[in-house]
Order: C-alpha cells, then structure tokens, then sequence
C-alpha cells in the first residue's frame, strides 16, 4: 500500500469532531493529558505481538490493553465512552492514561496502539477494507461495539438555540420534517445518496462514500437496543438519558459553575421533542425565516447524506425553505456558528449540546439522526 496515499486520504476521512473543552463559552473540559502514541509500541508486549484470538472476551481485551497502556482515543468527547466501558469491567483507568490517536489510524496500523477508537461508518472501514486507500485488513480486526456492551452516546444530533426556536417555530418545524424526509430516503437508497453526497462536492473515494452511507443507514434506522426506529430522526428518551448519564459521572470542566449546571442537567435542559412531534406529522404553517443555513461538523460526506438528500430531492423546498448547508473543516465549530447566529442550525453530537448548555449557552437539540452510536473499539487478531 502507498503510505502517502493512505495517509491522504485517511485525512479526508476523519470525522474530526470539536473537543468539548475548545467550545468558547462551554466551561470548558479539564486538559486530558494524553499521552503521545509515538514510542508507545513496545507496551503492547502484554499480550505478546499485540494481537488477540477471536475467542478472547472483551473483558480479556481491555484489560491487556490497558495494562499495557495502549488504548487510543481522540478526544473529542468519545473518551467518555471508554471510561464508562473499562469501568463496567472493573478496570479503574483516567483520560490522561489514553493515547492520543490520530485520525489516520496509522498508530493502530503499525502497533502502537493496541485498541484503537474507531468509528463503524469511517475508520473501520477504513481498516477493514480492501479498496483504493484503506488498510485491508478483512477479517483480522475484532470489534466492541458500545451499542451491544450498553453504554453507548447517541452523538449526530440537530441543534439551534431556544430563542431561534421559540421565534421560529415553523420553520424549525419545517426543517425538521424536510431533514427526517431526506434521512428516510438516504437510509433507504445509500448508493443513490453516496452520489448525491458525491456531486454535493464531497472528496471521498465512490468506494468509501458507498461504505459509510451503507453504514449511517444503519445507525439511522436502528435504536440503541438493536431494534428499528419508529420514526426516522425520532428523539428516544432512553438514549438520551444514556447519554447524560455517562456525561454527568465522567466529564470534569474546569468552571466549577459549569461542572454544577451539568450535574443538576435533566433532559428538558438540551432538548425539546415538541418541535419533532408536529414536525413528524407535518402539523406547522409558513416558516417565518425561508432562508437557513445548516452548519455541518465536518466536510460533506455521507456521515451527513440525509441532510443532502433532503436539499436535493426538494424535502425542504416542499416544506417552504431555502436551504445552504455548509460544511465544516479545520477549526469551524458548528456549536459557536449556531450559538452566535451565523448559522440557524448545526449537525454537532449530543455529548457537546450538553456540554455546551451547561457552559452557559441554550441550545435545544431538536431532532437525532442517529439513533445508535458508531463508536467502536477495534484490536487486531491472530486467528
């Protein structure tokens, strides 16, 4: 494989998501201390070449890996995920015990991380497939699923403040029916809404575009128990209250009145599920505000098909509205877009509305594309 070109397009593939402690105004999170991954190979002696059998349990894996100080994560809010994971096994580790993982995944590639954080709609395909630019590992990666283990983060979510929602009801409303109409379609036709994504402007190869809208379906289509949704887009209270939970016993801020606002946070705090319910069935007038703008968290890519399809088979032309999504990239935070007003809505994870709010800021979450988290572990294996 041509390092460079994986390297480049691994870096397309990141879905780079804003650390909570980056948000201006959010209180901001307690620095993690993670520790560089470079120089870190030779911990993964504990479990030999760092590989693990198939029959090996989850609880063996994450104990040799943390005993081997060689789990790696990002960041950006998934690494409460984690901690809540070797907890529920009894193993006590802290953030600054994490290795800074790069997007790439070239620290798991070449051993020096020995678990690595990988998302199920990206980096695992990334790893596990055998077209242009990935790593090809097939079958010789095992995976934890956060979903299956029970303490999953619901993350992509649809966000705006409570002030524009209270003076735009309708066109929330709209927005809303015009965004579940496009991720029912996208989850539906993936291929079609991988090349709807694709002309939108997206650079991701036709092969990886097709895996993760195959994926995001997947996520949009199945609840956090494994079941279907009732309704696409539809905010589950048991999700939700998951996700506050996990963000109440392990999130640290820095601002003691922040740390306050979030352990006393309830769901009423960040979301507020009667925009959905006349949304769903189409029960609002005119919009008040035609023109919107939707702030994405990264660049286009099928991680946001639905929001594409919907702009591009007249979802939201049909429920009065002139849409412009914009896509992120580089240090574009959808949170303080949507925050100051310089966009009326941002795809952002949930993890940050809550970290947001409890900063000080009032947003609501409005709708949840994803209904089951793709937060996944991955290991390497020997058989």
């Amino acid at each position: 494989m041509n390092s460079r070109k994986v390297k480049k397009i691994a870096a397309i593939l990141c879905v780079a998501t804003l650390a909570a402690g980056s948000m201006s105004g959010c209180g901001g999170t307690s620095s993690s201390g993670t520790s560089s991954a470079s120089g870190s190979a030779a911990k993964t002696s504990s479990s030999s070449d760092g590989t693990f059998k198939k029959s090996d349990s989850v609880e063996t894996v994450l104990k040799a890996a943390a005993a081997a100080g060689s789990i790696g994560d990002w960041g950006n809010g998934e690494q409460y995920e984690i901690l809540a994971l070797l907890n529920k096994y009894g193993i006590n580790v802290s953030s600054s015990d994490l290795l800074n993982q790069g997007f790439d995944m070239s620290g798991f590639d070449d051993g020096s991380i020995m678990l690595a954080s990988a998302m199920s709609y990206n980096e695992l395909g990334l790893i596990k497939n055998s077209y242009d630019g990935a790593y090809g590992y097939g079958d010789k990666i095992g995976t934890i699923d956060f979903n299956k283990e029970g303490i999953s983060m619901v993350e992509d979510n649809l966000v705006c403040t409570r002030d524009f929602a209270e003076k735009n009801p309708n066109t929330v409303k709209a927005f809303i029916y015009g965004t579940i109409q496009g991720w029912k379609y996208a989850s539906e036709h993936p291929d079609e809404a991988a090349q709807i994504v694709a002309d939108a402007g997206s650079t991701l190869s036709e092969d990886h575009q097709k895996y993760m809208a195959e994926e995001m379906a997947k996520l949009a289509s199945t609840k956090i128990d494994g079941s279907e949704v009732d309704n696409y887009c539809e905010m589950y209270d048991d999700a939700l209250q998951q996700t506050l939970d996990i963000s109440q016993k392990y999130i640290k801020l820095d601002d003691s009145t922040a740390q306050d606002a979030l352990s006393k946070m309830t769901l009423d705090t960040f979301r507020d599920p009667s925009y959905y319910n006349d949304a769903k069935d189409k029960n609002f007038g005119t919009p008040e505000k035609k023109n919107v703008t939707i702030q994405l968290k990264w660049l286009a890519q099928s991680q946001f098909m639905g929001y594409y399809v919907a702009l591009d088979k007249g979802y939201y032309k049909d429920a009065g509205l002139d849409v412009t999504i914009t896509p992120g990239g580089g240090d574009i935070s959808e949170i303080t877009q949507v925050n100051s007003g310089q966009a009326d809505f941002a795809s952002s994870w949930t993890v940050q509305t809550i970290t947001a709010d409890a900063g000080g800021m009032d947003l609501i979450e409005v709708a949840q594309p994803t209904e089951s988290a793709g937060m996944t572990m991955i290991y390497k294996l020997s058989d």
